[in-house]
């Protein structure tokens, strides 16, 4: 059957070879070939810097000697009918012939034509091909499909691989008994989903769970990025589109999974020209899923972290029928996926997998796994045969904080800051109600920049957090700042990230948590990009952000000032600590709250009302 894309590409091809032949026919005889006057030529054959001249029908063709200026080119000039040429050139003793002309036009076509031409095809196959092998499809494969296609037995991934996500799992596993039996919903009248849109932060295993899906059907997977439809050429997204649904037509029952689709799901908003290569995909996959009848058992499953961008008509019943999120894991979900990836892991017997969950709020399941895979590192580095404790517990701080700094050593001054700085946090964090306990204070330096750190661990996981928690929260971040003023009466740049921290969480409390008075429950601000870095988006007049800086500015003087008060009214226990962490450099949090509750029964310290 004759392929009227197929032809065209090959036609476009054609005609490419044959520019590039003429431009280099044209560049060669440009750079090596030189025209000069009648006049000129006559004066270098008297001035005797000729060597040798060929008379043609239109040209004189010259070779001229090394001093002649023109040796590395080949000069001509017009031919001239002159009788006197030949006794010149005969009395200079210079060597002449008069061309025969070549009378075959058959033999010129081929060699100035046919022949680079086809010695540019064979090249071009060859250097394209090796392209093709390299790229998986690549230059010479235009608008084919490069989905990757997993067997039954190739995914290697059921259920039982995902941990953490089990809302995600119940969501999904209709549409494996779907594929397992449809005559069952068939006899009822209910019809399959015809896709599921798999939402959640990075890392949080939605393409695992797509794979397990498959591995619990048991059916073909074709995996494809969004990504891998954006072409060059328009019209080449659309093409590799209808390619993908045709091989899925052929394999059903199966599975498509396209990963980060938003790469070609953005909103057709105006901003795109109407002949745009990513809008003409969109419209084809659009196409595609109203054209395919889901009786037949293939579901398409798409991955995002994106979904505010995606457009409308994606996301309408009929399409992405289920929007299944798949979040960050809680408590229970984090020592699941622990559980998972440690099962290959040989273990000490003081291993505790719950107390690596609690200190990891807000992990996802790539970051345990690299907890993990830390840990195990870290065995290995001591020559242990099994990962301990305390390996997992360090590779938590590696991941949050960075390795140990050994090479950089603080002068005893910077050492007294950071120590007092650190201890304020932590002093103003037990001293208050609404904070998470102090589960580690220290002041060895480590590769993300902290000179120190305080480490507050949730006793519980939490879901909501009070107006007073968060202001308690934001006084705690500016306890070291306050901790330098009490003790040494300077200010530091130490501060500068629980100042950004503070200052954004007092922003959020005016913009978004309508906890102020001024401007009750008004929505100043949205979030943008939720599962990405929940930037805030400020729906307010300019006249209205300056009285939002005003309420922030209220809020993080109180907190400072709260937070000086604390340490003042403590100052004894805030020294003695604070000399301690000084000479041990890390303190756990028993040691610590073992000081604080010895001060406590001993001197009763003033403490700040709520």
């Amino acid at each position: 059957m004759f392929d009227d894309k197929k032809f065209k590409y090959r036609m476009v091809y054609l005609v490419g070879v044959i520019l590039a032949v003429l431009f280099i026919n044209y560049m060669s005889t440009s750079i090596t070939t030189k025209q000069i006057s009648y006049n000129e030529f006559l004066k270098l054959v008297n001035e005797e810097k000729v060597e040798k001249v060929v008379l043609q029908k239109d040209r004189i063709l010259i070779k001229a000697k090394p001093d002649s200026g023109y040796a590395n080119k080949a000069l001509y000039t017009g031919y001239l009918w002159d009788q006197e040429l030949v006794k010149l050139l005969t009395s200079k003793n210079i060597e002449f012939t008069k061309e025969i002309p070549n009378n075959d036009p058959l033999l010129n076509i081929i060699l100035y034509w046919v022949a680079p031409i086809i010695i540019f095809m064979i090249l071009g196959r060859f250097i394209f091909g090796r392209l093709d092998k390299k790229m998986g499809g690549g230059v010479m494969s235009f608008g084919k499909n490069t989905a990757k296609l997993y067997a039954e037995n190739e995914t290697g991934k059921t259920f039982k691989d995902v941990a953490g996500q089990e809302e995600a799992k119940e969501s999904l596993v209709e549409i494996v008994d779907f594929l397992h039996n449809p005559q069952k919903y068939a006899e009822i009248g209910a019809k399959l989903p015809k896709g599921a849109l798999l939402v959640g932060p990075p890392g949080t295993g939605k393409t695992l769970l797509a794979k397990a899906v498959a591995g619990e059907a048991k059916v073909p997977f074709f995996s494809m990025s969004g990504s891998d439809f954006v072409e060059l050429f328009v019209g080449m997204g659309a093409s590799r589109v209808r390619d993908l649904f045709r091989q899925a037509e052929e394999k059903a029952p199966c599975i498509i999974f396209i990963d980060e689709i938003d790469a070609i799901g953005k909103s057709r908003d105006g901003s795109l020209q109407g002949n745009d290569e990513r809008e003409q995909t969109l419209n084809q996959l659009l196409a595609e899923m109203d054209g395919f009848d889901s009786s037949k058992g293939v579901v398409i499953l798409a991955a995002t972290n994106r979904p505010e961008v995606l457009d409308k008509a994606l996301l309408r019943p009929g399409r992405f029928d289920r929007r299944v999120i798949v979040d960050r894991p809680d408590l229970k979900g984090r020592e699941s996926i622990l559980k998972v990836h440690i099962k290959d892991v040989k273990l000490g017997d003081d291993v505790d997998l719950s107390s690596v969950a609690k200190g990891t709020p807000g992990a996802v399941g790539a970051d345990l796994a690299n907890i993990v895979n830390e840990a195990a590192l870290r065995a290995v580095k001591h020559n242990r045969k099994v990962v301990l404790q305390e390996d997992l517990e360090e590779a938590v701080e590696v991941i949050i904080a960075g390795k140990e700094k050994k090479d950089r050593i603080l002068s005893d001054k910077e050492k007294r800051i950071v120590a007092f700085h650190e201890v304020g946090h932590a002093l103003v964090a037990a001293l208050l109600n609404n904070t998470d306990p102090v589960h580690k204070i220290t002041i060895v330096p480590r590769t993300m920049g902290a000179l120190g750190y305080t480490m507050q661990l949730p006793t519980e996981e939490k879901y909501l957090v009070s107006k007073e928690e968060m202001l308690d929260q934001i006084t705690v971040m500016l306890g070291g700042r306050a901790a330098e003023e009490v003790e040494f009466n300077i200010i530091s740049t130490g501060a500068s990230n629980d100042i950004e921290r503070a200052t954004q969480t007092a922003r959020s409390m005016v913009t978004i948590y309508g906890m102020t008075d001024r401007f009750d429950m008004m929505a100043l601000e949205s979030i943008n990009s939720r599962y990405l870095d929940g930037r805030p988006v400020q729906n307010c007049s300019a006249e209205t952000a300056a009285l939002i800086d005003e309420e922030t500015l209220k809020i993080i003087k109180e907190c400072h000032d709260k937070a000086i008060n604390i340490l003042k009214d403590n100052k004894p226990l805030f020294t003695k600590i604070s000399e301690v962490l000084i000479e041990k450099e890390t303190l756990l949090g028993e040691e610590f709250m073992a000081m604080v509750n010895e001060y406590k029964n001993e001197a009763e310290p003033v403490k700040e009302e709520q």
